[in-house]
């Protein structure tokens, strides 16, 4: 009998992968095949009655994707998986599953601009109501819900603030009203946080981000800690066409090999980095759940293994600032996303943003100086370097405009 791995690096390294199931291959292969052929006229019907879990049609399920899927659940201990074209594939299944006419929801801020995007844009066209609650405030979420309300929706840490919802509050806020909650869990990732151990319904990712790591390509997932709303999901995805091409899982699951290690060591990078930007003289502050300055440091601590890599700090100086920053930056890259071996660096209300408008950016905490770095796998040396030589343009630029 085959023992499984209980670590959680030797489930990184193993989890969707059963040689036997593939001619021995070490790695999952590349299924690249639009259709699979029956052996039989009976197996054919036996796959479309749900009997035989033989492939079908790449759209309905093909071997690659499910491995990786099956590799994420067990990350997350789910029952199981649905892989998404995108992260935002991901964010619009499990909403579309969940949620109907004249439904309500409950959402924290700040979230990821396209998922609120697609509440306010689209899902009010069929009806869908939603009310929006700081990640901090737990008492105001758990007000918000209303008889309607079908759906409480949080994403902690929230980009691109870092703020945390009290996971423990939130599932008690949505089990009391006898309704799922959502997990956006991108920034953390199951190595440092997993929703579903600490009583969410669903978890979903950007695979985009860590999961995937090399900034080569755009995925998602959603993962059910229950059978019937992984159904649900499925039969969404399936339906809108929102699930993967194996190519895609491949490089994804290929990714996920090396999670443990690329997060520990962007990790402590970016503790050494959030410690020495806290005294720069051109800071105002620094969020980050590892510092003891964080608000929710003790929630940090309780509910997550780890603080991540992302770093929002604020500039004296406001967008200026921000902006000579992002053009002094050398080997840190200046594009928006998060979790690869590269650190990246983006000013939100310059970039990602800029189209909110003003009093909306000031509620959900976007200030005007305000970076957002997420830090990579570099010599951290290096990166300290890089920012030390930013940041003095940025004071040089100050000063001339005194």
């Amino acid at each position: 009998m085959k023992t499984e791995p209980k670590g959680r690096n030797s489930k990184i390294i193993h989890g969707g992968l059963d040689p036997a199931e593939h001619k021995g291959a070490v790695s999952v292969p590349i299924y690249q095949s639009s259709t699979f052929a029956f052996p039989s006229a009976e197996e054919g019907a036996a796959r479309f009655a749900g009997e035989s879990p033989g492939p079908i049609y790449t759209r309905l399920g093909n071997p690659t994707v499910q491995a990786l899927e099956a590799c994420v659940a067990e990350l997350e201990s789910g029952c199981g998986a649905v892989a998404t074209a995108t992260g935002m594939a991901a964010v619009s299944t499990a909403l579309l599953a969940l949620l109907r006419q004249g439904d309500h929801l409950v959402m924290t801020h700040p979230v990821y601009g396209p998922s609120r995007g697609l509440v306010d844009k689209y899902l009010t066209r069929f009806g869908v109501t939603a009310t929006y609650v700081a990640s901090a405030d737990s008492a105001a979420l758990k007000a918000a819900i209303r008889p309607e309300t079908r759906l409480v929706y949080i994403e902690t840490p929230a980009n691109p603030t870092v703020d945390l919802v009290d996971m423990e509050a939130a599932v008690a806020a949505a089990r009391g009203a006898g309704i799922p909650l959502v997990v956006d869990n991108t920034f953390a990732g199951p190595i440092l946080q997993r929703p579903l151990e600490q009583g969410a319904d669903i978890v979903l990712h950007s695979m985009t981000k860590s999961l995937n790591g090399h900034a080569d390509v755009v995925a998602g997932i959603v993962v059910a800690r229950k059978p019937e709303h992984l159904k649900a999901i499925r039969d969404v995805a399936v339906t809108f066409g929102c699930t993967m091409d194996p190519h895609q899982a491949w490089l994804v699951l290929r990714g996920i090999r090396t999670l443990g290690m690329r997060v520990e060591r962007a990790q402590r990078n970016a503790m050494a980095i959030a410690e020495w930007l806290e005294k720069h003289e051109t800071v105002a502050w620094v969020r980050y759940p590892g510092l003891p300055s964080h608000p929710q440091y003790a929630l940090a601590a309780k509910q997550m293994s780890g603080p991540g890599s992302v770093i929002a700090f604020e500039l004296h100086g406001g967008v200026e600032a921000g902006r000579v920053m992002m053009n002094s930056v050398q080997m840190i890259t200046l594009a928006v996303s998060l979790g690869g071996v590269e650190s990246l660096i983006e000013h939100p209300a310059s970039m990602t943003h800029k189209g909110v408008a003003a009093e909306e950016q000031k509620l959900q905490g976007i200030t005007p100086g305000l970076v957002r770095l997420a830090v990579g796998c570099e010599d951290v040396e290096d990166i300290l370097g890089d920012l030390e030589h930013a940041l003095a343009a940025v004071a040089a630029g100050a000063a001339v405009a005194r």
